[in-house]
């Protein structure tokens, strides 16, 4: 079952990378005997911390917030997968999204880690807290939440003026494109985020939210689980108008589902592949995931108008 809280690519990418990956959640027990001074916790950025933190990132997207709020110089450590920017790949790592070397992010001294609540595992912020280090939690669910945890690390890090200009960009892109697409004709869109099993995603995550801002209707909002596994006979039921595939596990959405020829997306030709890292991981390239989701399900529209022009390949 896929954890309601982990954020796609990081699911998609411990699936092909199991090695890299446990099932289990559980960090090392043992009291660690080190020098450290801890600062107060707190679940907010309103603990007193130095003027220039020294910053550990448990996501990579607030790895991404991080840089993108002027913090990056700051950073001592990060989790596997944060490779945006360039710059974020040398940086340290202690673990990955769903284990933590607790030992190893004590040796970094951090003055904050910065956690995300709904996909760090609850077990690791908790074992973290307990060793007295000051846990900040950055909420990255929704597109608002975007520039609020630009602002929020801004404030923290002192780098506000930088947050500020890059969460201001952020929110115009956005909202271009909102207006630009809300009254656009409706389409139902089928999002795919594996193929082996096929996963799908619910309303409640992110790329759900593009897709209803782009003028789409995701067929299984209604799902119970975050990102649940679905049968190809339900996604053949729901009889998509588009179908959305993510471009790190799925080489070839199209070639997939030409099996069922009868589908009115592969009719149309409108089957696409988006950039995972651009419509899954919460960080200010959602703006761009955006403005390509949007412009796919214009293409789409396109393409039902005029279907004898629908051209049968996967963009």
């Amino acid at each position: 079952m896929t954890p309601s809280g982990i954020d796609a690519t990081v699911l998609q990418s411990a699936r092909r990378s199991s090695s890299l990956f446990g099932v289990a959640l559980l960090l090392a027990a043992a009291v660690l005997t080190v020098t450290f001074v801890p600062q107060a916790v707190a679940k907010d950025a309103k603990a007193i911390v130095p003027r220039k933190p020294r910053l550990i990132s448990l996501a990579p997207s607030l790895t991404e917030i991080a840089y993108a709020a002027g913090a990056g110089s700051l950073l001592v450590g990060t989790v596997e997968f944060s490779d945006y920017p360039e710059a974020a790949k040398a940086v340290p790592r202690v673990g990955d999204a769903w284990r933590v070397d607790p030992e190893r992010v004590l040796e970094l001294r951090p003055d904050v880690v910065l956690v995300w609540p709904t996909g760090t595992p609850e077990t690791t912020i908790s074992r973290l807290r307990s060793l007295g280090l000051n846990i900040v939690e950055v909420p990255t669910q929704s597109l608002a939440d975007v520039p609020r945890a630009l602002r929020q690390v801004g404030r923290l890090a002192g780098t506000l003026p930088v947050a500020e200009s890059t969460a201001k960009d952020f929110e115009a892109r956005v909202a271009r494109q909102r207006a630009r697409y809300a009254q656009r004709p409706p389409l139902s869109v089928f999002i795919q985020i594996d193929d082996e099993p096929i996963y799908t995603v619910n309303g409640r995550h992110v790329i759900s939210e593009i897709v209803v801002l782009c003028g789409g209707r995701n067929v299984f909002a209604d799902l119970p689980q975050l990102a649940p596994p679905i049968a190809a006979e339900a996604v053949l039921a729901a009889d998509p108008q588009v179908i959305l595939s993510t471009d790190d596990t799925i080489a070839n959405p199209l070639e997939l589902w030409n099996r069922w020829p009868r589908l009115r997306a592969v009719r149309a030709g409108n089957v696409f592949k988006l950039s995972s890292d651009l419509v899954t991981r919460a960080s200010p390239r959602l703006a761009q995931g955006v403005e390509v989701t949007c412009s796919a399900l214009e293409q789409a529209r396109s393409r039902l108008s005029a279907p004898s022009q629908s051209q049968n390949t996967a963009r």
